[in-house]
């Protein structure tokens, strides 16, 4: 029998939807176990709000698959929280959940981990530095990770993060690059089973630079690069003017796009599907998948959050999860 996977569930900002998300992903019918890293109050005072059943037990893994039901490993809120109102007394708490699920599962004690949305102002307020979830991550692991969103009907990776738009032309260099480019073919074919992935490379400037008259990043650092990995056998095309890449009858020839900045790419991905979106950390050594979305304060307590990219971003998570437990007991990639 296939091993079930064991997955770290963390609701992120307790002002916000993560709570009652996680509350909705509990009444599932699962075929991985759910521990959740939370405050046990802000849960069953979620679940009181929804009028949802929800059961909090500790450390018996089999609970783990029961809807209704969630493993509980404590993180306690400084204060306590309410729907819609940022406390950043309450932000430790927020990343110390992070850190505790993210070390539990490098320790092998979880196969994957959830994340639901934080709110990163609201973390910066509480006097803790922080830009994002994925560079978190790539902190406790020591490792070079790729930040992907991914919905059905694309996937969009990005070679910088978090980084004001001045920045990005200097962060994008030939190293960089390349570790993106290899990061995202080494999870495309283990995490995803594309046997021989075809990435598209866009370019930073309009019209993929113009032949050097819009800016020379194109010839100078990502042309280089492409053509280093193309001679090793990677499939990667461009680079793209990214105003047309997104075309339909062109993404249908690519298994993923490589974007050189935030919101040169991620805008058409959530503009295809946002609800059912979802980003994936690429590169640690557990699978990590989170929601595409914020903290909707707005909608917080209200009942009204959709749930469905949490519901996504779990389903993919435990998929991943399950992949890899196959290839670790079995020594198949897939």
């Amino acid at each position: 029998m296939a091993p079930v996977p064991r997955l770290a569930l963390v609701p992120g900002e307790p002002a916000g939807v993560g709570p009652e998300l996680c509350v909705r992903l509990a009444q599932r019918p699962r075929d991985h176990h759910l521990t959740v890293f939370a405050d046990a109050d802000v849960l069953d005072e979620a679940a009181s709000r929804l009028d949802l059943p929800l059961r909090l037990v500790a450390g018996d893994e089999a609970d783990g698959q029961r809807p209704g039901t969630l493993v509980l490993h404590e993180v306690a809120n400084a204060v306590a929280s309410r729907p819609g109102v940022l406390d950043p007394r309450n932000s430790p708490a927020v990343i110390d959940a992070l850190v505790q699920a993210a070390d539990a599962c490098q320790q092998g004690r979880f196969d994957g981990l959830v994340t639901g949305p934080v709110h990163k102002a609201g973390i910066n307020e509480g006097g803790i530095a922080y830009t994002g979830t994925t560079e978190l991550l790539a902190g406790r692991a020591g490792l070079d990770v790729v930040m992907m969103l991914a919905n059905d009907i694309v996937r969009v990776a990005l070679a910088t993060t978090h980084l004001p738009l001045r920045e990005v032309a200097t962060a994008i260099t030939r190293p960089g690059l390349e570790r993106s480019l290899r990061v995202l073919h080494g999870a495309l074919r283990g995490d995803f089973g594309i046997a021989e992935p075809v990435i598209a490379v866009l370019g930073l400037n309009p019209h993929a630079g113009e032949a050097g008259h819009l800016g020379r990043e194109e010839i100078d650092t990502i042309g280089p690069v492409m053509d280093g990995l193309r001679a090793e056998g990677m499939r990667l095309v461009g680079p793209l003017p990214a105003d047309t890449a997104f075309l339909p009858a062109k993404l249908r020839g690519f298994d993923a796009v490589l974007a050189m900045y935030h919101d040169q790419g991620l805008p058409v991905l959530k503009y295809s599907g946002f609800e059912q979106a979802v980003n994936i950390t690429l590169g640690l050594p557990y699978p990590r998948v989170a929601v595409d979305h914020g903290t909707a304060l707005e909608l917080a307590g209200s009942g009204r959050a959709d749930p469905s990219s949490l519901f996504a971003a779990a389903d993919a998570c435990a998929g991943f999860a399950r992949a890899r437990l196959h290839a670790r007991t079995t020594g198949d990639p897939r």
